[in-house]
């Protein structure tokens, strides 16, 4: 039997983020599952979500899947590819898959507009003690900027505010002593893959490269695709991202209708992560 697949969504969004990309894998078999973070649904306590920070994003994770059938492969979108780290430090996990995650703790940013998001952060003031509400303008430059207009007005009437706190220790992690969003890597025994778009502004290839280098040889596959951006999960090459990462899987036998495959090498590429 294959393992169940728990989607993370990502900041500022909920499990509906996946009900198209989910739909490949439930299609091959896989028992799949999309669970909002804490509160992270409409009418959450606002007060409650400005109190909340990566760690209690990682238990909530770690707890839904103690509740499932075998140790799950977790699939992370962004922030909560960050989330699926953190939380595979604390159990078992059949493969980690990290879309356009952001970095954990101690990786810093690699591009100008990473650093440049990280200063526009820095201005909303003392964001972390609050909610943040979800901003179009934002949004549609760097994460939705590749969907058409009427489809990125669309996912964005969805948005849902996010935890200042989880921001700040995403963003400004340095600025966090407690290292909320620490994960490392010898506590991770899963196979790994990380995706990324080369056009991302948010999460930029290069410094998800250097994510998936903090793996030890041959634990971690890097991808990037030279024509997309930041939402992975939607935009319109998304099934190639679900093709190859199914195709990922059932290299480590962890598909339920795909036998195992001599090695991973996908349209030509395949490359190891390492530093």
């Amino acid at each position: 039997m294959a393992p169940p697949i728990v989607f993370i969504h990502g900041a500022f969004c909920g499990g509906w983020a996946f009900d198209g990309f989910r739909a490949p894998f439930t299609a091959a078999g896989f028992e799949t599952h999309a669970p909002n973070l804490p509160h992270h649904e409409r009418g959450a306590d606002l007060d409650l979500l400005a109190q909340t920070g990566v760690r209690d994003y990682a238990e909530s994770i770690v707890t839904y899947a103690r509740g499932l059938k075998a140790a799950p492969i977790l699939i992370g979108h962004s922030l909560g590819g960050l989330v699926a780290q953190v939380a595979a430090t604390h159990i078992p996990c059949a493969a980690l898959i990290l879309l356009a995650p952001s970095p954990p703790w101690g990786v810093p940013p690699t591009t100008l507009d990473e650093a440049g998001n990280a200063f526009g952060v820095a201005m909303l003031g003392d964001y972390w003690r609050r909610a943040i509400p979800p901003d179009y303008r934002v949004a549609r430059h760097s994460t939705l900027d590749r969907l058409a207009h009427n489809d990125a007005r669309r996912v964005f009437a969805r948005f849902l505010p996010e935890s200042g706190r989880a921001v700040m220790e995403t963003v400004h992690w340095w600025m966090d002593r407690p290292m909320a969003a620490a994960a490392p890597v010898y506590r991770i025994s899963a196979p790994v893959l990380a995706l990324a778009g080369e056009q991302d502004r948010v999460n930029s290839s290069t410094t998800v490269h250097r994510v998936a280098a903090r793996f030890p040889n041959g634990q971690a596959h890097f991808h990037a695709f030279p024509e997309m951006s930041h939402w992975l999960i939607g935009e319109p090459e998304w099934e190639r991202v679900a093709a190859m990462t199914l195709d990922w899987l059932a290299s480590h036998t962890l598909s339920p209708t795909r036998k195992k495959r001599g090695g991973f090498k996908l349209f030509g590429l395949g490359e190891r992560a390492e530093a």
